[in-house]
Order: structure tokens, then sequence, then C-alpha cells
């Protein structure tokens, strides 16, 4: 079903390794990615979870960033969990740079420590409900005019998308459970837009 598709996991820091078995494990050519060129020739880009600063540091002295938002900017579909919500928001506190590439303002580390994480089911669209693993998440405040609010949990979005399919964002670990159904919604929401949006151009800084 979705065997055409090459899908990038960032890989600089974090769980990047669970998504990339998931993604296999949907047939998908999984791809890990750690430069800029590495963008080339993909249909969507997951950022996983890990930590945030970590990874913009290790983006610093290099064209990533502006890779990142130039591979969005020309169609590539993104999906970021926890610390990649954080990384494609934009706002962020306490203050950090961020991507901004989703109209949400998100609050760091706000469930607590490690200590404070947790499981909870979330009622999803096929009435089966979905497992989510919160690991020292971040909570969504803001959110803008150009975003759907998909699932909450406790009167506060933890799963948002903007209205084009273009961002898909949970503040939570889909790839730390066998349940695929998340990743399935976004590979579906990366065919549907790869046709009008995704020309395999290159998107690497010059």
């Amino acid at each position: 079903m979705f065997d055409s598709l090459s899908i990038g996991v960032l890989a600089l820091q974090g769980d990047f390794h669970l998504h990339l078995q998931t993604l296999s494990n949907l047939g998908v050519e999984a791809i890990p990615v750690r430069k800029g060129e590495q963008l080339q020739g993909l249909d969507g880009l997951v950022f996983p979870g890990g930590e945030s600063s970590t990874m913009l540091k290790l983006m610093e002295d290099t064209t990533m960033e502006a890779d990142l938002i130039r591979f969005s900017q020309e169609g590539g579909t993104l999906f970021g969990t926890c610390a990649g919500a954080i990384l494609l928001a934009a706002e962020v506190e306490p203050k950090q740079r961020s991507l901004g590439l989703i109209d949400i303002a998100v609050s760091r580390n706000a469930y607590g420590r490690q200590i404070d994480s947790f499981e909870t089911d979330l009622p999803w669209m096929d009435g089966e409900p979905l497992r989510a693993v919160f690991i020292r998440a971040p909570k969504i405040g803001t959110v803008g005019p150009s975003v759907r609010v998909l699932l909450k949990h406790g009167g506060e979005p933890v799963l948002v998308e903007t209205e084009d399919h273009g961002v898909l964002v949970a503040t939570f670990h889909p790839e730390a459970t066998a349940d695929r159904r998340l990743h399935q919604l976004f590979l579906s929401h990366v065919q549907k837009r790869q046709t009008r949006h995704r020309p395999k151009t290159s998107v690497v800084s010059s």
C-alpha cells in the first residue's frame, strides 16, 4: 500500500530507530537522515522524540535547518513526535529556536520529569482506542487558525495537523507501541500530497 514511498527519519539523536522500524514494517523505504542532501527524493520526513535542544545544536554550522524548511516548502510532508513537535512549532517555551512550520505554541517538558511519564488510551477514528505513551512530553497551548486538533487528552491538544495535511504533530510517542495507525495516517497524507505537491527535486542549500 505504501511501498512506493520514500520516507526519511531525522537521525541526529533520539528514538529514530523505532520510527525506521515501524515504517519498514509498513513496507516503506525508510531512510535515516543526517545531512541535508539526504532529503533529496524523499516524499516525507519524520522528526522523532529525543532532546530538541541537542538536535538543534547538532544542526549548528550546517545548512540543515534551511534544508528542512525548504523541504517542507517544496511539498515534503512532515510528522513530528514529542521533541519533533517542539522542533516544528512556531513558538516554544522556555524560549528556544524552532523551524516554525506549524502554527502552534508548545511548552517543553510540561508534564514534568521522566518519572512523571505515563501511558493512556485516546479515542481514535475507527473506534478502537489508540495507546499513547507520554515521556517528558511537551504541551500544545495556542493553536493557530490553519491548524486542526485531531485528539485531546485532559482537554488539551495532543495530536494536531495543518489544514493542508503537510505537517502532523503528536506530543506523545506512537513509535513506542505496536499500534501503527498514526504512522498509517501520516503515510496516507504523504500519498495524497505526493502527486499535487512533491516534485523529486533537490532541496539542498547552495
